[in-house]
């Protein structure tokens, strides 16, 4: 997502999930200042800039039938709106600061010169935290056995057999995750953040 579509996208969320709930009457919560909302909601909408319409639409609602407060008439916290959001629309891997952190750090410049960043990218879409040495350890040995699974086909092929269509599909599925993380770890290079 470039910079003029976040802009849209930002202002699509105002339109469709943030004015809505304040037409509702939803106000804001208690224990924040003024400056505070306005900031939460600005960062809700840069978030949420990547949801379509429908999935706003069914995101305002949810807010609308669990608001926030002691008389259920405040706007929840932005942790639980943008929780049920990726419930809802699970945020691209390239529009996510902790996918894009991690392919930017060390630990994912590893993992894509050592050939487990697929299984990385599962974690990071499963878990959305960042792994710990036992998680790392278990992602080495899940990519460890889709290694040995493509090096068995290999020579099957080599031995004249043909690949199922599911060999093929895990392969291309695989591929295609490498790829994806090459392109976040260069979304991060270019906009000069490593």
């Amino acid at each position: 997502m470039d910079a003029k579509e976040q802009a849209a996208g930002a202002v699509r969320v105002r339109q469709l999930l943030i004015e809505p709930l304040v037409r509702l009457g939803l106000a804001k919560p208690s224990k924040l200042t003024v400056a505070q909302f306005d900031v939460m909601i600005t960062d809700l909408c840069g978030k949420l800039a990547y949801m379509n319409d429908l999935n706003l639409s069914a995101l305002a609602e949810q807010v609308a039938s669990m608001p926030g407060g002691k008389g259920q008439d405040q706007f929840p916290i932005a942790a639980k709106i943008l929780q049920w959001a990726a419930a809802i629309q699970p945020p691209p891997d390239d529009a996510s600061p902790l996918f894009r952190a991690v392919f930017a750090h060390r630990l994912g410049q590893a993992a894509l010169a050592e050939g487990w960043a697929p299984e990385l990218l599962g974690y990071l879409r499963r878990s959305r935290v960042w792994p710990r040495e036992y998680d790392l350890n278990q992602i080495r040995s899940k990519a460890e056995d889709a290694r040995r699974q493509i090096v068995r086909q290999d020579e099957q092929v080599a031995r004249g057999g043909m690949l199922s269509d599911a060999d093929w599909n895990f392969r291309k599925a695989r591929r295609q995750a490498q790829d994806k993380c090459q392109r976040i770890a260069a979304l991060v290079a270019e906009a000069g953040a490593v």
